[in-house]
């Protein structure tokens, strides 16, 4: 549901602005699933707003879970047919009962892409359209029912860590990451508009430090999302550290190369002095070379910069991730060589789920 559009037709047809805030706790908090599962509306209201406003726009049609049982994959089906996939991951908790498990939903700002990254899925299935706020929201919600779900049932990992006095759904989410399907700075409006709805302190209430956007440099957006004033992270997708690896793995460099992008960079940091994540995917003979690292250490010289070593995830293509080995001496020299650096947790590779795999199938 568009929740601007029912803001709208609450105060067209009369009706005290509580009901609003009413129908907010009943979505964003209590988690309701229908508009007849909100008792405390009249029934009148809720015959309205059943006749003019499709409760969910998104149709759950296959739900995956990874062998590990630390992340969750659902293909959901849109109005028009098309397909879009979002991801559960769940970072288990260990060691200590008191320390809590965080639950990260990765969601699509698209259907499809436009980017045609060659490391990407997505990218090979080609754009289709931009999501609407709501369809994004829509995810989040989705995901934020299925864990209180399984916190009342007991029976999934997750809920056998204590989840410290959150008895909701909405408050199992920990993090939100637009870093699904699409290329979240070609759907701007919308994206703001969602990640506005899920901070709402009225609505799902999540910190907006907890809502991170990965771009993979269009560098108009960041000079735009530089003048927000939202606490929202911001992660790039660099993987090359030089044009021409870059251009070759990533189209849209030939568009926004590495310095223009770097500058656009350098002026966000300037004006927010929030730190900014590369993430850089280690493909094998491609970009993890001891060469490449010393370039990309070269090129990562801001107090605020930090780079995310990703594994390669096979996609079908003639790329494969580099091995272990390699990806631990990549690590290790740009630590050595003073660079802010970690390497990333893979997640759901087992049901394509992981970076770069998503491909609305």
């Amino acid at each position: 549901m568009n929740i601007k559009d029912i803001e709208n037709f609450l105060a067209e047809n009369g009706h005290k602005p509580y009901r609003l805030k009413e129908i907010k706790k009943a979505v964003f908090v209590d988690l309701a699933t229908s508009w007849q599962d909100i008792k405390f509306l009249p029934k009148d209201l809720r015959d309205s707003l059943d006749e003019k406003f499709a409760f969910s726009c998104l149709k759950n049609i296959k739900t995956l879970e990874s062998k590990k049982g630390d992340s969750v994959k659902v293909v959901f089906e849109t109005s028009d047919g098309l397909k879009i996939e979002t991801v559960l991951m769940k970072h288990l908790a260990t060691g200590s009962e008191q320390v809590v498990g965080r639950n990260t939903v990765c969601i699509s700002s698209q259907a499809g892409c436009a980017m045609a990254c060659g490391f990407c899925a997505t990218g090979k299935a080609g754009y289709k359209r931009n999501l609407a706020s709501e369809e994004i929201v829509e995810q989040v919600l989705f995901f934020a029912r299925y864990l209180k779900s399984e916190n009342h049932q007991g029976e999934s990992l997750i809920s056998r860590t204590p989840l410290d006095g959150r008895i909701d759904g909405r408050n199992a989410i920990d993090n939100i990451v637009f870093m699904g399907m699409g290329e979240p700075f070609l759907n701007y409006d919308n994206v703001m508009e969602a990640a506005r709805i899920l901070n709402d302190k009225d609505g799902f209430n999540l910190g907006i430090r907890h809502i991170s956007i990965s771009t993979c440099g269009i560098t108009p957006a960041i000079k735009k999302f530089a003048e927000e004033k939202l606490q929202i992270n911001l992660a790039v997708s660099l993987h090359g550290a030089n044009d021409e690896i870059r251009t070759k793995l990533m189209p849209i460099n030939k568009v926004y190369p590495i310095a223009a992008l770097m500058t656009a960079i350098d002026n966000y940091i300037k004006k927010t002095n929030r730190k900014v994540m590369f993430e850089y995917l280690l493909i094998d003979g491609v970009n993890d070379s001891r060469e490449d690292a010393y370039e990309l250490a070269k090129l990562m010289k801001g107090h605020l910069y930090h780079v995310n070593l990703i594994k390669y995830h096979d996609t079908g293509g003639t790329y494969k991730p580099s091995l272990k080995a390699k990806r631990d001496v990549f690590f290790d020299t740009l630590k050595k060589l003073g660079v802010s650096v970690t390497q990333r947790v893979s997640f759901g590779e087992d049901i394509l789920a992981a970076c770069g795999q998503l491909a609305g199938e």
